[in-house]
Formats: C-alpha cells, sequence, structure tokens
C-alpha cells in the first residue's frame, strides 16, 4: 500500500474509549476475527473464546489476515 492510497482513520479518540465514544468500541470488541484456513485456503470468522478449528474442513491451521490499516517500520 503506497503512502497515497492510505487513508487516515476519522473516529478520532472517541472510538478508542474517549470520555464521549466509549461505546464505539465496546461494539467493536465483539466483532469477529477472520482468518484464512491453511488447508483449504477458506475464509474462516472467529470470535473470543471460539475453537480454533476451519468450520468446512476441520483443519487447526490458521493464519490471521493481514491489517487494512497502514504499517510503517523505521530501517537503521
Amino acid at each position: 500500500m503506497s503512502r497515497e492510497q492510505y487513508q487516515v482513520p476519522t473516529g478520532g479518540k472517541e472510538s478508542f474509549g474517549g470520555a464521549s465514544g466509549g461505546t464505539n468500541f465496546a461494539a467493536e470488541v465483539h466483532a469477529p476475527i477472520f482468518y484464512t484456513c491453511g488447508d483449504c485456503a477458506v475464509r474462516v470468522p472467529l470470535e473470543k473464546g471460539a475453537p480454533i478449528r476451519c468450520q468446512k474442513c476441520g483443519a487447526r491451521v490458521l493464519y490471521k489476515e493481514r491489517t487494512k490499516r497502514m504499517v510503517q517500520f523505521e530501517a537503521r
């Protein structure tokens, strides 16, 4: 992702548990996180506490998808 394609999040401090918007962050906590099965490459949604297993083939090797946010490292 290039710098020109990156879009700044519009939530601000309110979406991260600020004084006025603490409910937005609480709603996002229970959203499922998507993983990719290592055997059949199906997208698997998992919530907190759910068994780590593919719903299609039953494999236990799941890979977390890459984040949509920009990640920048400082090289030396």
